[in-house]
């Protein structure tokens, strides 16, 4: 893909610590892109603790969404998709996939699969998606999954400075 190649550098230099991931301005772009469109997705990751007001810097913006929302976001994307939107690898926690660079990486997973709640609910399954919270972020709301589930998987993956800064917002 041309984007890819075009935005190979910026991506590698934000990855790597490098450059700053302009995360806001990345989010901003794919508020006013969905807007009114039929595109239905949620934040998770560090991007949804950071939108509550978590003193994180997201290295990106991680939504989910269904199959057909993941489709339609690869056409709202079309101009800056850096992978197209497919169907993901069997062993995958989606059944589709897709990237896109607007100053920041956007990726998204479409029609999270089951097994992923299992044995513990994760912050990106079904789970979550029963439970979803909206929260404002400058004029738009977004819709994000539930402290606790972002909790409990932060801690899981042993990450306590992240743990601390949820219990932090909690207060």
């Amino acid at each position: 893909m041309d984007n890819f190649a075009t935005y190979l550098e910026l991506m590698l230099r934000q990855v790597t610590g490098r450059d700053p991931v302009p995360w806001r301005d990345a989010l901003r772009e794919l508020c006013r892109r969905t807007e009114g469109q039929p595109a239905g997705w949620w934040l998770t990751g560090s991007a949804a603790l950071a939108v509550r007001g978590a003193p994180v810097e997201p290295g990106d913006i991680d939504l989910v969404c269904g199959i057909g929302d993941a489709v339609a976001l690869g056409g709202v994307f079309s101009d800056v998709l850096v992978e197209p939107v497919a169907p993901a690898a069997s062993e995958s926690v989606s059944e589709w996939w897709g990237r896109a660079f607007c100053g920041a990486r956007i990726e998204w997973t479409g029609g999270p699969k089951p097994w992923v709640d299992d044995p513990l609910p994760a912050d990106f399954g079904p789970a979550a998606a029963a439970r979803l919270q909206t929260v404002a972020f400058e004029d738009w709301m977004i819709r994000l999954p539930p402290l606790d589930l972002q909790r409990a998987v932060n801690q899981r993956r042993g990450l306590t400075e992240r743990v601390a800064m949820i219990d932090a917002l909690t207060r």
